[in-house]
């Protein structure tokens, strides 16, 4: 099953793909993408319904964030081991945790905004995984039973605010528009094997990554046990996973982003993101 959100921003509906990829409008069933509604039992009610019953959502409707009402954004930094050698980093041997703010959630296809003086604006193709039901001190055997699902991520950077500035990484990830989410959020059954599934991302037609899953250093379910050792996930929680490498900071020399870049990536059954990048209204 896939799920999405459609509508003005702040202002989206839940959505249904159908079997030959049309979209279904879900308002009529459910509120939101969100909270109890990724719940097992919730997911199974709306995995049982008929989509040729469900209205129709007008060709060229926006898609916003395929998750509703997120609480936290729990990123997973330096997982690939290509990746942390690129920036120059000791590949770790244990999951780092960071923060973005929520307040940086976007659609798929919105604008991504550089910030006044902004001059290292990067990106990072990601999987999300989509927190469906509360995980505290949970098992990697079990952590699966608490996913609602996946998403594309891109987890744009500002480097200087990221890593020049002191503090935590938190602050280079946290402008608004610097975390597209979308435009599907996929069940477990849909997309298969999570540690499967291959990634790229374009700036300008110009392919600046490809990976797969594969290369993680600390898989889907090692993350979710990982992080509910120490703090209790909760439904709607996603987790940006890490980037294969190809990030514009490991160009040599290193590319960031201008206003007016046009940046365009997807996944293995995630579906395809398109950003152009626009100057802060």
């Amino acid at each position: 099953m896939k799920l999405f959100r459609h509508g003005p921003l702040g202002a989206e509906k839940p959505g249904l793909i159908d079997a030959n990829g049309g979209l279904r409008d879900l308002s009529g069933v459910v509120a939101d993408i969100a909270g109890t509604v990724l719940g097992r039992d919730s997911m199974a009610r709306l995995r049982a319904l008929d989509p040729a019953r469900l209205p129709e959502v007008p060709a060229g409707t926006r898609l916003g964030a395929c998750v509703g009402g997120v609480g936290n954004v729990v990123c997973i930094g330096l997982n690939y081991s290509d990746h942390a050698a690129e920036a120059g980093m000791k590949a770790p041997g244990q999951p780092i945790v960071f923060n973005k703010h929520n307040g940086a959630i976007s659609g798929p296809d919105d604008d991504v905004w550089l910030a006044p003086g902004s001059q290292k604006l990067d990106w990072e193709v990601e999987l999300g995984i989509v927190i469906g039901e509360r995980a505290f001190h949970v098992s990697e055997a079990d952590a699966l039973q608490h996913v609602a699902g996946f998403c594309l991520v891109n987890d744009v950077s500002e480097r200087a605010y990221q890593i020049e500035y002191e503090g935590q990484w938190t602050k280079g990830k946290s402008y608004p528009t610097h975390c597209p989410i979308g435009p599907w959020l996929v069940t477990p059954d849909e997309l298969g094997d999570p540690q499967d599934v291959d990634l790229w991302l374009e700036v300008n037609g110009v392919r600046r990554q490809s990976g797969n899953t594969r290369t993680m250093i600390f898989g889907v379910a090692q993350i979710v046990s990982y992080l509910s050792r120490f703090m209790a996930l909760q439904p709607g929680d996603v987790i940006p996973t890490g980037t294969p490498p190809g990030v514009g900071m490991g160009q040599k020399p290193p590319l960031f982003l201008q206003a007016g870049d046009v940046v365009t990536l997807g996944g293995r059954g995630l579906g395809r993101q398109q950003q152009r990048v626009v100057q802060t209204p």
